[in-house]
């Protein structure tokens, strides 16, 4: 089983992770004998805002992001997308051309294993921000390239003028802002906690306080999982910024959150903390075939 859901998770990211965000719990749960895979603990643990980070050199783009992004939301393109990943829509794919420095180009940063967001399918991204990222192109008459990478370097290859704008999930926070200009808020999202399926420890929980309550009382032989560079990180590591007090629990850094959950599942770890989204994609996709 361990090895089947490797494979699995290995491209958990591609179509299986897109028909099961879609799909209703009922399908989820094809075994009602038995206790799902994973399941993601239905409480926001922060509160958080994603915004697109725009190259520092460029205030024009700011000024023309920020119009878009007032646009979309007012004519309802927005939601539409949205609908696309959150309920019965049908994803749009994303086509990157090839960078070429003479060609009036948007150079895009993000790291395409946050579904979702961001993710790929094949040559192909898909997302929420690569349609938006999509349709923004369009609108500056630009070529669109998306650039692929870690998570932790995509704020950095922005700052280094590397790339135009990072669209990645990313929350608007303090230490990012040394290297992007942030642009107006587009999405609430919040961190939630990840379980192995038969765990009830935070069955009872009804509120934050009560989650971490119990996490207060593990000890480092306690392993939480994180996605690199993330707000999950901080929350678990403690961050004065943001005022996290963290945990005594040991904190395991990940590429991305399916890495994460696998590990879990593998029982390398204990628990998982990454963005609502993602958690939700990933506890369904596992639960939908295991």
């Amino acid at each position: 089983m361990k090895k089947f859901l490797a494979i699995l998770l290995a491209g958990i990211m591609g179509t299986t992770m897109l028909a099961s965000c879609n799909d209703s719990e009922e399908d989820t749960d094809k075994d009602n004998d038995s206790s799902p895979a994973t399941k993601v603990i239905d409480i926001d643990l922060t509160e958080e805002e994603y915004a697109f980070g725009v190259d520092k050199d460029q205030p024009e783009l700011l000024e023309q992001v920020n119009s878009f992004i007032a646009e979309i939301m007012e004519n309802g393109k927005f939601d539409e997308i949205c609908n696309k990943y959150f309920s019965d829509g049908t994803p749009t794919p994303v086509k990157s051309a090839t960078l070429d420095d003479s060609k009036d180009q948007l150079v895009v940063a993000t790291n395409a294993a946050f579904e979702p967001f961001e993710y790929k399918d094949g040559e192909s991204y898909l997302g929420v921000d690569m349609e938006i990222a999509a349709l923004l192109a369009e609108k500056l008459g630009k070529e669109l390239v998306i650039q692929h990478m870690d998570f932790d370097a995509v704020c950095l290859s922005v700052g280094q003028h590397k790339c135009d704008i990072a669209m990645a999930g990313l929350t608007v926070r303090e230490d990012r802002k040394e290297h992007v200009n942030f642009s107006d808020s587009y999405y609430k999202a919040s961190q939630r906690l990840v379980v192995n399926g038969n765990d009830t420890t935070f069955d009872k929980c009804k509120t934050a306080e009560d989650v971490e309550k119990i996490l207060n009382e593990k000890d480092s032989s306690t392993k939480i999982g994180v996605q690199n560079g993330t707000t999950g990180q901080k929350y678990v590591q403690g961050d004065k910024e943001w005022e996290f007090d963290g945990f005594k629990a040991t904190c395991t850094g990940y590429k991305n959150g399916s890495l994460a959950v696998q590990d879990m599942i593998n029982g390398n770890i204990d628990y998982v903390i990454i963005d609502s989204a993602p958690a939700s994609c990933i506890s369904t996709a596992i639960n939908k075939i295991a």
